[in-house]
Order: C-alpha cells, then structure tokens, then sequence
C-alpha cells in the first residue's frame, strides 16, 4: 500500500464503469427503439396535425394569389377597353377639331375674299376716278397751254413784227 502523501508516477486515468451512453453498445436496442418510437409519433402528428394546417395554408395561399392574378387580368382588360375608349374619343374629337377647324378657315377665307374684292372694286374704281380727273386735268392744262401758246404767240409777233395776228391763226401757227 502506498503511504498517504504519496504520488504516483502514471498518467493513467481511471477507468469508469459504463462510458458516454449513446457510445456505450449494450444500450444500442433500446436507444434504437425509442428512436424509431419518437419518429412514429412525430411523423403522426406532422401527417395527422402540421400537414393539413400547412396544406390548408398552402391552398388558401394559392387561392388568394389565384384570385389576384384573376383581378389582375380583369382590371388589366377593363384598362385595355378603356384606353381603346379614350384613343377612340380622343381620335374623333382631333377629327371634329380639324373639321371644324378647316370650316372656319374656310369661311375666313371666303371674308377675305369678299372684302378683299370688295377692296379692289374700290380701288379700281378709285383709280377709274382718278384716272377720269387726270385725263381732264391734262384736257384743262391742254387747253390751258394752247390758249397761253396762242397769246404768247400773238404777243410775239405783235412785238417783233408789229402786226396783229388773229386768234385763229397764231393756233394755225402753232399747230393747235
């Protein structure tokens, strides 16, 4: 026996009864029994209890999504029909838009027409009154010049010649 105070000189540990238990081989049948034991139960209670609840989510989910994608296309078809309807007005309301546009450009240019005829009349008639002044301006100052031509011519010879001329010939005289 070793005396109290003692020490050894190993590096040994002591062995103990039994070991880790899920290493230990003698316990391996009744840990694989109550494995499979555990496993039947939850996979009872997944199949009987979690499967339906995620089932019925599951289905309840692609109802609804099933649902939006329906109101999707629905909406999506009442947008369609209703830009149709807006390009349809929009087109006949540019239509009427131009129509009524190129009617009132159509009766300006009839106004204008009218008043710029009506203008015209004026002027040439205007112009026919002018024209009629000027052409008896000129017989005035014709007459004007010949009768001035004629006494000039009177007074020439009268005073050149000393003669008196008549009338009718100094404007034999000077062509007129």
């Amino acid at each position: 026996m070793q005396e109290p105070g003692a020490t050894t000189a190993t590096t040994q540990v002591p062995k103990k009864e039994g070991g880790f238990p899920p290493f230990d081989t003698t316990t391996f049948p009744s840990q694989f029994f109550w494995l499979v034991v555990t496993f039947a139960v939850l996979f009872m209670v997944l199949w009987k209890v979690a499967g339906p609840r995620i089932k019925g989510a599951i289905t309840l989910r692609r109802g609804a999504i099933n649902g939006a994608i329906e109101a999707a296309n629905a909406a999506r078809q009442e947008a369609d029909a209703a830009s149709t309807a807006y390009d349809q007005a929009l087109a006949s309301a540019r239509r009427k838009a131009q129509g009524l546009a190129e009617e009132t450009r159509q009766k300006i240019n009839a106004e204008v027409a009218g008043e710029k005829a009506k203008a015209e009349a004026q002027a040439a008639a205007a112009m026919a009154e002018a024209d009629a002044r000027i052409a008896a301006t000129r017989a005035k100052a014709r007459t004007h010049v010949a009768a001035t031509a004629r006494d000039a011519t009177i007074a020439i010879v009268a005073r050149l010649t000393g003669e008196t001329v008549t009338a009718e010939e100094a404007a034999k005289a000077i062509g007129g």
